[in-house]
C-alpha cells in the first residue's frame, strides 16, 4: 500500500507549517541521491524508488519537480554556509594583513579534500544551470553563492581595506582563483597543479611574489 502524505509544504507561503519528520527524512534521502547522481537528469520515479517513497508523495511534499530541486539546492547551500560559518569563527593564526591569504589556503584545503567532491560537483552543476536557466528552479543560486563567499572573504580582510576598491578587487580575485581551481580540479583531478596555483595566489596576496 502506498504511504500516505502527512504535511504539505508551500514554498511560496511565509506561513507554511514546519516540515514534517517524513518531509525532512525524504529531503535528506533525496539529497544523498542527488550527491551521487546529480540533478541534470533527475526523474521523480527512479528517485522515489531509490529513497523508498513514491512520485505522488514527493509531489505532495514539494509541490512539483522544480519545488524539489529548489529544496535540494537549499539543502546544498546549508552545507556550504555551515562551512563558511565555521570559517568565520576561526579566522586563522596569521597576521592581520595576511588573513585573506591564510583564508584562501584554508578554504582550498577544504575544497580539495576528496570527501567533498560530491557536494562540490552538485554545487558546480547548480551554479552553471542557474546561469543558463535564470528563471527556473535554479534562479539566484549562482548570485547567492558569490555573495556568500565574498562576504566571508571580506570578513577576513583588515578593516582598513575591507570597504575600499582595492579590498573588493583582492577578494574578487581570491574568489575567482578558488572557483577556477575548483572547476579545474573537478575536471582533471590534478590536485598538485591546482594547489600550487592557489598557493601562488596566496603568496601574491601576502606580497611575497
Amino acid at each position: 500500500m502506498p504511504e500516505e502524505p502527512t504535511t504539505p509544504t508551500d514554498p511560496a507561503s511565509s506561513t507554511a507549517p514546519a516540515p514534517s519528520a517524513r518531509h525532512t527524512e525524504l529531503l535528506e534521502a533525496a539529497y544523498g541521491y542527488a550527491l551521487e547522481h546529480g540533478l541534470a537528469d533527475l526523474s521523480l520515479r527512479p528517485l522515489a524508488t531509490a529513497i523508498g517513497s513514491s512520485p505522488r508523495v514527493l509531489m505532495f511534499l514539494f509541490g512539483n519537480k522544480d519545488g524539489l530541486v529548489r529544496a535540494l539546492l537549499a539543502r546544498a547551500r546549508r552545507d556550504e554556509l555551515a562551512f563558511l560559518d565555521r570559517l568565520g569563527e576561526h579566522p586563522g593564526p596569521g597576521e592581520d594583513d595576511h588573513r585573506l591569504a591564510d583564508t584562501v589556503e584554508h578554504v582550498w584545503s577544504w575544497l580539495a579534500a576528496a570527501e567533498h567532491r560530491p557536494l562540490l560537483r552538485l554545487w558546480a552543476e547548480a551554479y552553471a544551470r542557474s546561469l543558463v536557466e535564470p528563471d527556473g528552479a535554479w534562479a539566484g543560486f549562482a548570485r547567492a553563492t558569490v555573495d556568500d563567499w565574498l562576504a566571508v572573504l571580506a570578513s577576513h580582510q583588515p578593516a582598513r581595506e575591507r570597504d575600499g576598491a582595492a579590498g573588493a578587487a583582492d577578494r574578487t580575485v581570491a574568489l575567482a582563483v578558488l572557483r577556477g581551481a575548483l572547476l579545474d580540479l573537478l575536471a582533471t583531478d590534478d590536485q598538485v597543479r591546482t594547489t600550487d596555483a592557489v598557493r601562488r595566489q596566496a603568496a601574491l596576496l601576502r606580497g611575497g611574489l
